[in-house]
């Protein structure tokens, strides 16, 4: 099941993608997070690993499967039954830039969870995209 959204934000998109790849300080701006623990040191790569407790979802663990400095990067977790992909990306439009967040849920049970967390997961990614804007056009 795939979910989506998007936001126009008034800022570049290098500051953008920095403030966004920055996973460590989004509890500090995103109350969709209870905590973000990155696994390994060094800034966000293909291999790195994030601990990620939310509100009303099961901890995971997130790893970085494909990333595009300054663009974009994708992430993957697997429960049992699930492979949930979320990938977030960043373009120039005009003078500022459009944050895309996608999450998809995939594996035997990943439609089933996806019916039953529809509404959640479209509204997290809705805070998702309008904290990250309200956060970098303030700066």
């Amino acid at each position: 099941m795939h979910f989506e959204y998007s936001v126009p934000i008034a800022a570049p998109p290098g500051q953008v993608f920095d403030r966004y790849v920055d996973v460590e300080r989004w509890p500090e701006w995103l109350e969709t997070m209870t905590s973000v623990e990155r696994l390994d040191d060094g800034p966000l790569r293909v291999g790195s690993r994030t601990r990620i407790k939310q509100p009303k979802l099961p901890v995971a663990v997130w790893e970085v499967t494909a990333l595009e400095p300054g663009r974009s990067w994708t992430w993957v977790a697997k429960g049992p039954g699930v492979v949930t992909t979320a990938s977030h990306v960043v373009e120039p439009v005009g003078d500022g830039s459009r944050v895309t967040a996608s999450l998809d849920q995939g594996g035997p049970l990943g439609a089933v969870l996806g019916r039953l967390t529809k509404g959640l997961t479209e509204r997290y990614l809705e805070i998702e995209g309008n904290s990250l804007k309200a956060q970098v056009e303030r700066a």
